[in-house]
């Protein structure tokens, strides 16, 4: 009974890989296909593996093989976090294409952190709702991201899932190794170190134990983040130049970002393209599912998943312009998934019914994907 809900999981996300990597190679060779000049015949792997690299990848590609550089206003290596692309380079050493090495350190993690996640659930509510919260997980629509795709967030929420995971558990030391790690893998320090810190305290005070110093310990979760600024200080002089470049991926602080004009005149403008519209607003609405499920994870899980999820939330949603990539973002703020089975417990058709299209959604995206549509 103990491994029952580990078996079913396992086999859910074997069915997702497999289903979202046909997806996306199916998309891949429509698109090589019906380009011009079409793309070069590339066998089924080839297409599959073709279907997983895009946008983004290419930056991480060129990191690897390359290095870091700096050109400020211009688009720049910089603005990517470090650890997957060292990740990426390790295992490049025992796969000669970096494209192939960074989509299996993805496959490694991301089934992993999905599994990850199935037991930190188990640590704070029962087997069956543990389940029910990672099938949500395992098949949100923007989930193919651990299934393939590479980006760094496979990695990335490994590290975090299992620095809370570990946290929960009473190991103190490792969990702030995880979160330090996960700091190095994406700007998000604020969310990791908060979360980390405050659950702490309370983990602390549900056993009665009293606070000591050993409980800042992590604050320490920042050190991944505090060492990409020191490298950019010493390589380029500018500590924050992850944040500077941003402007030149039309990201721009201010309230034009925080009333989101440009999501607004995307809608009303007669040249925006009907697929990018119904993306940024597929992005839009699962924004606001993920803010009203901030107060609810706040007093079902306690003030630092309450926190964790505010910042990690909170910050990509008032500094972007448009919405888009928060689909991708929300799978960081990984309790809300908990939450929402803990709200669904008692309405089986409403959860199966979002299931349902949470996995369509899922397929759809993953060829969205492959079609080299801009998703995130």
């Amino acid at each position: 009974m103990h491994r029952a809900p580990y078996r079913v999981l396992a086999l859910v996300i074997l069915a997702a890989l497999v289903v979202c990597a046909a997806a996306a190679g199916a998309g891949e060779w429509y698109y090589q296909h019906h380009k011009t000049p079409p793309g070069p015949e590339q066998g089924v792997l080839g297409y599959v593996l073709g279907g997983w690299y895009a946008y983004d990848s290419g930056w991480y590609q060129y990191i690897v093989e390359n290095g870091y550089f700096y050109r400020p206003g211009e688009q720049s290596a910089v603005a990517f976090f470090p650890l997957y692309p060292l990740a990426v380079r390790g295992l490049h050493a025992l796969v000669p294409d970096v494209r192939h090495a960074g989509i299996l350190v993805t496959l490694l993690c991301g089934p992993l952190s999905v599994m990850l996640f199935l037991s930190w659930a188990r640590t704070r509510v029962d087997a069956d709702t543990a389940l029910q919260a990672a099938l949500l997980f395992a098949l949100y629509p923007f989930t193919f991201f651990l299934y393939g795709v590479m980006y760094s967030d496979a990695l990335f929420i490994l590290m975090v899932v299992g620095a809370f995971c570990l946290l929960e558990k009473g190991h103190l030391g490792t969990a702030v190794l995880l979160g330090a790690l996960a700091t190095a893998a994406r700007p998000v320090a604020p969310a990791v170190v908060v979360g980390l810190l405050v659950r702490r305290l309370e983990w602390k005070r549900e056993r009665g134990e009293r606070w000591t110093a050993l409980d800042a310990l992590p604050v320490l979760s920042a050190l991944g983040f505090v060492a990409y600024m020191a490298y950019l200080q010493w390589s380029f002089h500018e500590p924050l130049a992850f944040v500077k470049v941003q402007s030149a991926w039309g990201q721009v602080p201010g309230w034009r970002s925080w009333l989101k004009v440009s999501f607004f005149k995307t809608l009303m403008s007669p040249q925006s393209t009907t697929d990018y519209v119904v993306f940024i607003c597929l992005h839009a609405a699962l924004s606001v599912g993920a803010l009203a499920l901030l107060w609810p994870t706040l007093k079902r899980l306690g003030w630092g998943y309450g926190a964790f999820c505010a910042v990690m939330v909170g910050l990509p949603t008032v500094s972007t312009k448009d919405f888009m990539g928060m689909g991708r973002y929300l799978l960081s703020a990984f309790p809300l998934f908990l939450t929402l089975a803990m709200l669904l417990r008692e309405r089986p058709r409403w959860r199966h019914g979002i299931l349902a299209a949470s996995s369509l959604c899922l397929v759809l995206l993953s060829a969205a994907f492959g079609l080299d549509y801009y998703l995130s």
